[in-house]
């Protein structure tokens, strides 16, 4: 599947403004990257990376119309599988607080609370939001 920036950006946007949407040139250096784990389709998308054994989902955006389907776990569920056999034991992402559809997401998959960096997500005229990291093993003893 050839992969568009543009339309990654697009979709981005319709899905975020804190933090703000990620731009073309942004996802083109993103996919460009051999660390770089893409799953996604014209409706949702994932972006993680495998760096030594942690993976990182960096981002996930599921076009409004098509959410509450479960195509965000089906991406979450592809993500660990890839990041296992690329060699992970560890998968992290952070979230902002206030995002709750994202975090019962993630601690449906499996993620737990392992840290907080206080007022990290910051909009124009608004007050900042924590962000949650999360993390959850890939390799299960």
């Amino acid at each position: 599947m050839s992969v568009d920036p543009g339309d990654l950006a697009a979709l981005h946007a319709k899905c975020f403004t804190t933090p703000r949407p990620w731009t073309s040139a942004e996802f083109a250096d993103w996919l460009a990257d051999l660390k770089t784990i893409f799953i996604g389709n014209k409706h949702a998308f994932l972006l993680g990376r495998v760096v030594l054994d942690e993976a990182e989902l960096l981002t996930i955006a599921v076009a409004p119309a098509a959410r509450r389907r479960g195509a965000g776990k089906g991406l979450v569920l592809e993500f660990e599988e890839s990041a296992r056999l690329r060699g992970a034991a560890t998968s992290f992402l952070e979230v902002a607080a206030d995002n709750m559809a994202a975090i019962a997401l993630y601690t449906g998959c499996g993620y737990s609370e392992s840290g907080r960096r206080t007022g990290y997500y910051r909009a124009m005229n608004a007050a900042a939001t924590d962000a949650i990291l999360l993390s959850r093993p890939l390799i299960l003893p």
